[in-house]
């Protein structure tokens, strides 16, 4: 089975579309017709034209090979079979009431994945949100306004497409968009073994978020993550309320540990929640690898690093001590009152921020920094400093801002641009470069 007509299809069928607002065939047609290639809504009683598309009576009438079937969960089986007769590589079924739904539910999907096994149909599904690929304009999905995610470098695979879906939102919210979004559902024939090879080889995914209640090919699934040369982040859920997660994704219960040891072994990293599982993504998609564990700190305000300190010491995180070199440097820049041990604090933003940055992320002893200023205008912050920095060391950089979103929201673009991955919590910051250590070991 191959997965080339999920992934990059010439053309898209939408079967059972809609002109009629808040139908699933007409939000499915709203983010469709955002692609490039030709675009087909199937409707036998649809009347001339949706989003300026014209009805087609059947998939037979088209040339597509991909197929959006937007068709009740019942009459599903036959429109997967016209599909397989009408050449389609491969399907995305939205429709519950499949596995999740008991016995006469697991009837129908095993009706399904022998449809999809005769015609060698790639199915995502059922039971999901589809997928979304920015930089490809394919928005195979339901879901208002995800013709408006933009493109970025970290791939999020959900077993939840609620999952799916709230993670995509709050990356593009935070300005860095999505290099793809893949809710699974109930996994016909479609499973984590066989997305996670294909986003290993896509050149825009730099990072892929995982979300995994369970599944069946567990062994399959932690094989594709060992193999995979791409940062990789799970988020374990469904690991109670047994007959809750069956009746969701029709999901295995399946110990945490199992996926934990597995994983870790692998070089992956855990999450433990949804902002960990994309901040971690982030943070390794954006940042080049650490050489070590060693943070150098640096901190235009005391209480904040304070606390990012405490964070990393509980995780086991090093503080180095600067060298000689370094240390003359510091003194050189900053005033009495200050801390230029490491972690090093100015007391407040100064315009030798910048180069104190410098000193520290020079340092022989620091694999990793890690920085907190609070934006004032006056000042900005020292993007020409990391500029000249990041053309000039292979280091990752991590800074936790402060201020105004208007004010700062320049300067943080252009630092997210050098590959400075940037935060707006202290914790967030500390636990993003919590990851870059443990990875680095």
């Amino acid at each position: 089975m191959s997965l080339t007509d999920l992934f990059d299809p010439n053309s898209i069928a939408v079967i059972g579309a809609s002109e009629t607002p808040g139908k699933l065939g007409n939000d499915a047609m709203a983010n469709a017709k955002e692609f490039d290639g030709p675009v087909y809504p199937v409707n036998p009683s649809g009347e001339g034209s949706v989003y300026g598309y014209e009805f087609v009576d059947s998939v037979a009438d088209t040339d597509a090979d991909l197929a959006l079937c937007c068709v009740p969960g019942p009459a599903t089986p036959d429109v997967l079979e016209e599909c397989g007769e009408a050449g389609v590589g491969a399907a995305v079924v939205f429709a519950g009431g499949f596995a999740e739904a008991g016995e006469r539910g697991e009837q129908l999907q095993e009706r399904i994945r022998d449809t999809a096994d005769e015609y060698d149909i790639a199915v995502l599904g059922p039971n999901t949100a589809g997928h979304i690929i920015p930089h490809r304009n394919l928005f195979s999905s339901f879901v208002p306004g995800f013709d408006e995610i933009q493109a970025g470098d970290v791939a999020v695979v959900a077993q939840s497409g609620g999952v799916g879906v709230t993670a995509t939102f709050q990356l593009d919210r935070e300005g860095y968009g999505t290099a793809g979004m893949y809710g699974l559902g109930n996994r016909v024939n479609t499973d984590f073994d066989d997305i996670i090879p294909v986003l290993d080889d896509d050149p825009e995914t730099e990072a892929i978020a995982l979300h995994i209640e369970g599944t069946e090919k567990i062994d399959a699934a932690i094989e594709s993550v060992d193999e995979a040369s791409t940062p990789i982040v799970a988020l374990k859920s469904g690991n109670q309320m047994a007959e809750f997660v069956q009746a969701h994704t029709a999901a295995p219960i399946q110990e945490y540990e199992r996926y934990e040891r597995a994983f870790t072994d692998a070089g992956a990293v855990m999450a433990e929640s949804m902002t960990e599982l994309l901040d971690a993504s982030r943070v390794l998609a954006q940042c080049p690898s650490a050489d070590g564990p060693n943070v150098g700190l640096v901190t235009a305000q005391a209480g904040p690093g304070i606390m990012m300190a405490d964070y990393l010491s509980e995780r086991g995180v090093n503080f180095p001590d600067l060298t000689d070199e370094t240390q003359d440097r510091l003194d050189d820049l900053l005033l009495g009152f200050t801390y230029d041990e490491n972690p090093v604090d100015t007391g407040r933003p100064m315009p030798e921020f910048g180069e104190v940055i410098d000193a520290v992320a020079r340092d022989d002893n620091v694999d990793i920094v890690l920085v907190y200023e609070i934006f004032e205008h006056s000042l900005g912050y020292p993007v020409d400093e990391l500029e000249r920095l990041t053309e000039e060391i292979e280091k990752p950089i991590v800074f936790t801002v402060a201020g105004p979103n208007e004010a700062l929201s320049e300067d943080r673009k252009r630092m997210e641009e050098l590959g400075v991955a940037t935060f707006d919590a202290p914790e967030r910051g500390a636990y993003a470069t919590s990851v870059l250590a443990e990875t680095s070991r």
